[in-house]
């Protein structure tokens, strides 16, 4: 993942990747197949980048009650 050129925003694609995760109940159990589709990662590399991501404050400020949820369930060992 590039680095935002400005520190207090996220790149497009770090959008992205928040907002998918926002709305990956839609998903259900489809979910891997979701994360291929639309990023073309393994289910391994995306929670790498995600949990990655949780935890800058760009991404605090962009969505900061799905990213405490997610922090929450990474720190409990619960899987998304």
């Amino acid at each position: 993942m590039s680095e935002p050129e400005d520190a207090d925003d996220l790149t497009a694609l770090q959008r992205s990747i928040l907002d998918f995760e926002g709305s990956a109940r839609t998903h259900a159990g489809a979910k891997a197949s979701a994360i291929r589709a639309r990023f073309g990662w393994s289910t391994t590399r995306y929670y790498q980048l995600l949990n990655a991501l949780i935890d800058t404050e760009a991404a605090l400020r962009y969505d900061a009650m799905l990213v405490r949820r997610l922090q929450r369930i990474r720190d409990r060992g619960e899987a998304s």
